[in-house]
């Protein structure tokens, strides 16, 4: 194999056909290899925040086997099996004994889209089949199929061409300090939309407790989330958490929903679960959500291939084995706080930063215009990919976001490494990225030196 690949030489559908696509033979804790003997620094957990314990991890791969040798498949909708019983009997106790129930499916689009449904069973067995409208945040990320994409406001970037296929949910802008610092303005707006379509015709309001992939560690003031838990009793929606990312330990607790002052209805959880090991992600509900449906049809007819099959449940098993035995969530929780301390001061002083978070292992920066220190940068420069272009050329693996014709937020970074980090290598991360920074400022001065400064987009 040679040590890119593009679309003219492969049999693969890639996503960007114009794109050459390095050749990964290897992974070894942080580290990747290429075919050709690159070394890259993985500083996002094999690119989409999953393999939050390394690679190669032996007992994860060992328990993999061992479960293989038995039976790795069978349908779910026949049997049960001793992996998923007992992975979801951990999950109740050990990372939500709040929740009631687990639901196993293969990732998180799939596991969102059973949240939904599973909102939408809820009220019709409870006699109300008129609650089926959804609200969400607009500068969110939820999945790829039409069901979760229709949760995201970002119509330019994400949504189109597809709009014509999607339920018509209705989406808050974000609560962010650029647009709503103390969340009052996305309560009101909330207020708005209920009194538009009807109270009784809500069935959820679904959100990122911390967000990933749009806006990237960000959370909103504590001010909404009481308000969204009040109007949650007086509406009596209900309130849905995707904890895709931030879920097992991602932000130093097991849920991000234990940090908050609200108590969601329905949790889902997925890409720490498996940790690249394995397709896995749950949906987790509490005792009411059950109870609607244990004294109703008695059954939620919702099923996937591979959902609760041996194979991957055993992996989470082993996960959730090596998660709690070295003790990682707390790892993270002491450790963040500092890896934010040490990234900010290494970007300090830098004209494109501006904003720069940070929940445990889950970190953002956000890049601005360095004219005037807040707006977006120009839509055509898509510093987002120049970042993740720069990094990778210096040995680093990171992950950026472009949504700026969205109007919601600008190009934004994201850092999540493994929650197995070595310190030493926490530094490289953080190294390498000021290089890379340095590196895109160098460019970008170079380039808006040209023109006026932008106005920031609005939806």
């Amino acid at each position: 194999m040679t040590a890119t690949v593009r679309a003219e030489q492969t049999a693969v559908f890639p996503r960007f056909l114009d794109h050459a696509y390095p050749n990964i033979e290897r992974g070894d804790g942080v580290w990747l290899f290429t075919t050709d003997g690159r070394k890259i620094l993985d500083a996002c957990s094999g690119g989409a925040m999953v393999t939050c314990l390394g690679h190669g991890v032996r007992e994860v791969i060992e328990a993999a086997a061992s479960q293989a040798n038995q039976i790795a498949y069978y349908y779910n909708h026949h049997f049960t099996n001793r992996p998923q019983e007992q992975l979801a009997e951990r999950l109740v106790t050990v990372v939500a004994p709040e929740m009631a129930r687990v639901k196993f499916t293969s990732g998180g689009s799939e596991a969102n889209e059973t949240a939904i449904r599973l909102a939408r069973a809820y009220h019709v067995e409870r006699g109300q089949p008129q609650r089926w409208r959804v609200i969400s945040p607009a500068q969110a990320y939820h999945g790829s199929t039409f069901g979760t994409l229709a949760l995201s406001g970002r119509r330019r970037s994400l949504q189109q061409p597809y709009e014509s296929y999607l339920p018509a949910y209705f989406h808050l802008a974000p609560a962010t300090p650029r647009l709503d610092p103390t969340g009052e303005r996305a309560l009101a707006e909330l207020d708005d939309i209920v009194a538009k379509v009807d109270p009784d015709s809500i069935s959820a309001f679904f959100c990122e407790p911390v967000s990933a992939a749009a806006l990237p560690a960000y959370s909103p003031p504590k001010r909404f989330w009481d308000g969204l838990q009040e109007r949650a009793t007086r509406y009596g929606f209900l309130v849905c958490f995707d904890e895709i990312v931030s879920g097992m330990g991602r932000v130093g607790s097991w849920l991000a929903a234990h940090e908050l002052p609200i108590e969601p209805d329905i949790v889902t959880i997925g890409k720490g679960l498996g940790a690249g090991y394995a397709p896995l992600a749950a949906v987790l509900c509490r005792a009411h959500v059950l109870d609607a449906i244990a004294g109703g049809s008695r059954e939620f007819d919702l099923g996937h291939t591979w959902d609760g099959a041996p194979l991957p449940c055993a992996v989470g098993l082993a996960v959730l084995d090596v998660l709690t035995e070295r003790r990682l969530v707390d790892r993270v929780r002491e450790r963040g706080p500092r890896l934010l301390d040490e990234l900010r001061a290494a970007l300090k002083g830098s004209s494109i930063v501006g904003e720069v978070r940070g929940r445990g292992f889950l970190l953002g920066v956000e890049l601005v215009d360095p004219r005037d220190g807040r707006s977006f940068l120009p839509d055509e420069l898509d510093a987002a990919s120049l970042v993740d272009d720069i990094a990778f050329d210096l040995g680093l693996l990171v992950s950026s976001t472009h949504s700026t014709p969205d109007g919601y937020a600008g190009d934004e970074v994201l850092l999540a490494p493994a929650y197995t980090s070595t310190d030493a290598e926490l530094a490289q991360m953080v190294e390498r990225f000021a290089a890379t920074i340095a590196s895109l400022e160098r460019m970008v001065l170079h380039e808006v030196g040209r023109q006026p400064v932008g106005t920031v987009h609005r939806p």
